[in-house]
């Protein structure tokens, strides 16, 4: 019983729209616009989001003043920048030496440790130690093909030797100055990169 009057308000509302049937039509050709106005805000979003990771710059002051997960950030934002779609910071604890994973256009997968000094060259310098630490995870746990250590300071001596035996790759403050600040990959400024995996190409 309680159906009733239900299903009698539906049969007067159906046969009200259909004496008034360019109500329909507006309503339609109003959600159409509202959907085709939903959609081409999409797609603006995304071209204003691809157009700003292409002319992504970061200056050596503004890295600096960074806190050190949005130093991480900013290089997560780097990778994507050079092509890397599925960059993603991963650091935090128990993070294996691995702040930041990406995969190039070229299919190369990059493990990417970062240490950031407030300081900038006058804070205190990374080690051999950090690299050990990278060394013994970046390939066996994380899969690199390319492991690197990124820092906004510098880099001892005997760090350095110890990367280069190691097959590791240094970005100290000078090369990070040049790849933030310009818009040059980063596998293009540093040498002895892997070739690309099989065939890959980029996109």
């Amino acid at each position: 019983m309680a159906a009733v009057p239900a299903v009698a308000v539906a049969v007067t509302a159906v046969h009200w729209l259909l004496a008034h049937w360019w109500i329909l039509i507006v309503l339609g050709a109003l959600a159409l616009s509202v959907c085709g106005f939903l959609l081409h805000r999409k797609r603006e979003r995304a071209r204003w989001e691809a157009a700003r990771a292409r002319g992504l710059r970061y200056g050596l002051a503004q890295l600096d003043a960074l806190h050190h997960t949005r130093f991480e950030d900013a290089v997560r934002e780097l990778m994507l920048r050079d092509g890397c779609r599925d960059a993603a910071r991963v650091g935090g604890g128990g993070d294996l030496g691995a702040d930041v994973k990406a995969t190039d256009p070229y299919g190369r997968r990059w493990v990417i440790q970062c240490k950031h000094r407030r300081a900038g060259l006058s804070g205190s310098a990374v080690g051999t130690p950090d690299f050990q630490v990278l060394n013994g995870t970046a390939r066996q746990v994380h899969g690199a093909d390319v492991a690197v250590i990124v820092t906004n300071g510098r880099v001892t001596a005997p760090a350095v030797a110890f990367a280069r035996q190691q097959r590791l790759h240094v970005v100290d403050r000078h090369v990070l100055g040049v790849w933030a600040g310009g818009g040059v990959p980063l596998w293009v400024l540093l040498r002895g990169v892997p070739p690309p995996r099989g065939s890959a190409l980029p996109s």
